[in-house]
């Protein structure tokens, strides 16, 4: 099956439905299930959106897998404003460069942890 690392705590808002769409500066033809893998670094850019949302980083999973969803669409963002559109969805305010790859992501649920070593891109277990 298709693995997608994320950092926290991303992936931990993801498992809470509280972000729908996964950003990335890659695209893909995949659509379908595949497992969240919570990789073992925190995202700085992360944190004041994990207080916002009372999450607290050194207890969330690290380096395993922790989830399941399925990828149902990819949106294009081609400048800040049509990211800044969805920003409700991904928490983000801007991008390196552009365009930026939207993951939309549909059923999810939250898997026991599994320890697993994450890679770039999908990868497969």
């Amino acid at each position: 099956m298709r693995v997608l690392s994320i950092r926290q705590p991303w992936v931990e808002l993801i498992l809470q439905g509280k972000k729908t769409i996964e950003l990335r500066t890659w695209n893909t033809k995949f659509r379908g299930e595949f497992l969240l893998h919570a990789s073992k670094r925190v995202d700085d850019a992360g944190r004041a959106v994990a207080k916002k949302f009372g999450i607290e980083l050194q207890s969330l999973e690290k380096g395993s897998i922790v989830g399941r969803a399925e990828l149902v669409d990819v949106i294009v963002y081609n400048s800040r404003e049509e990211l800044l559109k969805d920003r409700h969805r991904h928490f983000a305010s801007d991008a390196r460069k552009y365009p930026v790859y939207g993951f939309v992501l549909k059923g999810v649920e939250r898997l026991k942890p599994k320890k697993c070593k994450g890679r770039l891109g999908f990868f497969e277990v």
